[in-house]
């Protein structure tokens, strides 16, 4: 088995003691975002796997909707991510 070489850290440990991998991210083709993955990226960002330029590339995200992602799940927690409970939640 090889392993692809990457920049950063290929596992970091989250505060709740579990250890999360790059191969538990999403693939880099996702195109239907529901919260978890939503919610898995966020939480690689905030533990330093990936940088946020290497997400916002390899999702092809924005760089608002990542803030938005970031924003919702501060503001609310992980259910803010889901799309049912958008108009709830900026509402407040």
């Amino acid at each position: 088995m090889y392993l692809k070489k990457t920049k950063g850290p290929r596992a970091v440990t989250l505060p709740d003691g579990s250890v999360m991998t790059r191969a538990d991210l999403p693939s880099g083709d996702t195109r239907r975002w529901v919260a978890s993955r939503k919610a898995l990226v966020i939480k690689a960002l905030a533990a330093g796997l990936i940088a946020r330029s290497e997400a916002i590339e390899r999702y092809d995200l924005s760089e608002e909707e990542l803030d938005l992602w970031f924003e919702a799940v501060a503001r609310h927690g992980v259910k803010a991510l889901k799309v049912t409970k958008i108009q709830k939640f900026r509402q407040l």
